[in-house]
């Protein structure tokens, strides 16, 4: 009898498999003319962020929207600044390139000098908070809802809800379902949306589940709360969710 690796990295490694294989299927109208699929190209990235720091089960599971184009469209890492993925996490892996490469939208890796505002607060702070990433990652794990990045002619970037309807439908069946397997393995308490779309998306796709869902207020700099202490904003969101948070004699050597 052939038996089965039950470590919840190899569980959700299947679960990334059968989500790109669902993903690539899919087609979309204009005004997208290009779509990313940052787990096929950058899957070395992925791959590397889960092996290291997703094979536990978590206490609380923090979901994004879909990858933004400085950030897991380089690296292959939800949020994934690259200096806080590398510097930080400890992860450098090797990145291929979409086929279909916007000119506006360079994919360079690792060697990408952009930053990715977003993943600058979201693991800044918990670098502040937890030093280390094994620290971090024993209570909380990070994932995007939807795998793609999609952008229009002029470069600009094109969030999920702003799909057609019917293109909508298909793509969120498919994601809810890798949402719904990725918490069977990680076994949280808490699924927290990181933004208001990704709150609404875990609220209908863990519907009648016994979990504790609510929201973060999004890092991203279009969001002006964001710009007023985004750090010291969501651990109140936390504390007011009774999720405990390190102090400072508690946090791992930074």
């Amino acid at each position: 009898m052939v038996k089965t690796d039950s470590r919840p990295a190899t569980r959700i490694a299947a679960i990334t498999d059968d989500l790109v294989a669902s993903a690539r299927q899919l087609t979309f109208s204009a005004p997208v003319t290009h779509t990313y699929h940052p787990l096929v190209y950058a899957r070395r990235g992925y791959d590397s962020y889960v092996a290291r720091y997703g094979d536990t089960v978590k206490s609380v599971i923090l979901v994004g929207m879909n990858p933004g184009p400085f950030g897991m469209a380089q690296t292959g890492v939800p949020f994934g600044d690259v200096e806080m993925v590398s510097g930080w996490m400890g992860i450098h892996a090797p990145i291929a390139l979409p086929p279909d490469v916007h000119p506006k939208r360079p994919v360079s890796g690792f060697s990408c000098t952009r930053r990715e505002v977003s993943g600058q607060r979201l693991w800044g702070w918990a670098k502040y908070r937890y030093g280390t990433p094994d620290h971090f990652f024993k209570q909380f794990f990070v994932l995007n809802y939807c795998p793609m990045v999609f952008m229009e002619a002029s470069g600009r970037n094109r969030t999920p809800d702003k799909l057609p309807a019917v293109e909508k439908k298909r793509l969120f069946k498919i994601c809810d379902m890798a949402l719904q397997r990725s918490v069977e393995v990680f076994q949280p308490h808490w699924v927290l949306g990181i933004g208001g779309f990704a709150e609404k998306r875990i609220e209908e796709a863990l519907k009648g589940r016994h979990l504790k869902t609510g929201r973060l207020t999004h890092p991203s700099p279009a969001n002006p709360k964001a710009n007023r202490g985004w750090a010291l904003r969501v651990e109140s969101e936390l504390a007011a969710m009774g999720i405990d948070l390190p102090d400072e004699k508690e946090k791992g050597p930074v």
